[in-house]
């Protein structure tokens, strides 16, 4: 079973279920815990191979597997149903969580949506996968944190996921990155526009790789709607924390029934 942390306040609150992104684990969630928890239960996973969940001797990992992986962690702890928020990776899970285990599912904020690649990223990926076993894994790891979050403002970003790559090991992270070949087919086999559960992607607007395709398909191929916060590049969640955490908020709220404290 995945490793997890929770926040609880009691039974009778909601839970929000929140996944990391590549590289990362539960602790990229340090600027959202403190304002979420006042208010819900949450609920921390840290995907395989990542922070304290277990390496495994698969070869590869899925998205369907992870999905499967997450719901397994709530059918543990008795969870019936959630919000769910996750940035880059993590909001890729989510959507898949959604189209398999919509019953799972009350709302989800997707932060640093990845819903496909242009051709400078493809060809990234392309030359990544050709050189990630005869490199070591945290240079291609930066290299791709630059390219992605190349600007000044988006150096905390670049460290924070810096220091949480280097608790991966070579295997695991050449699992995952084998993975990232599979988003643009994922995202074609996923679509559903009659998907009812309410979603909110937040992007930031430097997020120029993964940004663009959001604006493009954005009720044509998945539903949902879209907020873009200036002066943020792919790790909103930690350059606009506030800004992020707001909009998180006032989302989830619209879209709870239950107690909420304060």
């Amino acid at each position: 079973m995945l490793y997890y942390k929770t926040y609880e306040i009691s039974p009778k609150h909601e839970w929000i279920v929140m996944i990391h992104g590549l590289g990362g684990s539960s602790t990229i969630w340090y600027k959202q815990i403190k304002d979420l928890r006042k208010h819900f239960n949450l609920l921390l996973v840290e995907l395989r191979g990542h922070g304290k969940s277990p390496k495994t001797e698969d070869e590869r990992y899925t998205f369907a597997q992870s999905s499967k992986d997450v719901v397994e962690v709530m059918n543990y702890l008795n969870i019936k149903k959630a919000h769910f928020l996750g940035i880059s990776l993590g909001s890729i899970v989510i959507r898949n969580i959604a189209y398999s285990f919509p019953e799972k599912v009350k709302s989800m904020i997707l932060g640093g949506l990845i819903i496909g690649f242009n051709l400078r990223s493809r060809l990234l990926i392309t030359a990544g996968n050709l050189v990630k076993k005869q490199i070591p894994y945290m240079w291609l790891y930066h290299l791709f944190a630059w390219i992605m979050m190349p600007r000044k403002e988006h150096k905390e970003s670049r460290q924070l996921f810096g220091r949480e790559a280097k608790r991966m090991n070579q295997m695991e992270f050449i699992k995952w990155f084998r993975v990232t070949r599979d988003v643009d087919t994922n995202h074609q086999e996923i679509q559903n526009t009659d998907l009812k559960i309410p979603t909110l992607c937040i992007m930031g607007e430097n997020d120029y790789m993964f940004l663009p395709k959001v604006q493009k398909e954005m009720n044509q191929t998945f539903t949902g709607q879209l907020l873009v916060i200036e002066e943020s590049g792919h790790v909103c969640n930690v350059e606009a924390h506030e800004h992020f955490n707001k909009a998180s908020l006032e989302f989830i709220r619209t879209n709870s029934k239950a107690q909420i404290a304060g």
